[in-house]
């Protein structure tokens, strides 16, 4: 059985979506830490970040502007150009 992915931005419909290819490894690749602005997701990705730094990984931070709306195009456009991976925090 597939994983089932719910989309919580009100689409009449559920569409099927494939999952991303996964990455082979980290090793020189930029992975984006993304902050959707929730309480204390920040801090999550501070120790994220510390723990992918350790193991030689560079990182790129971003923020929403708010965890209620999708991120502004603008934003996603940038985080694309920029890393090859991306993680958000989603934290309370």
């Amino acid at each position: 059985m597939g994983v089932v992915l719910m989309d919580p931005t009100a689409e009449i419909g559920s569409a099927s979506r494939p999952l991303a290819p996964r990455l082979a490894s980290l090793a020189g690749v930029t992975v984006g830490l993304l902050d959707i602005s929730k309480p204390r997701g920040n801090v999550f990705l501070d120790r994220i970040e510390e723990l992918l730094r350790q193991r030689g990984v560079v990182t790129r931070r971003y923020k929403k502007p708010t965890y209620t709306k999708p991120a502004p195009i603008d934003l996603r456009h940038e985080i694309a150009l920029e890393c090859q991976a991306v993680m958000e925090a989603l934290a309370d």
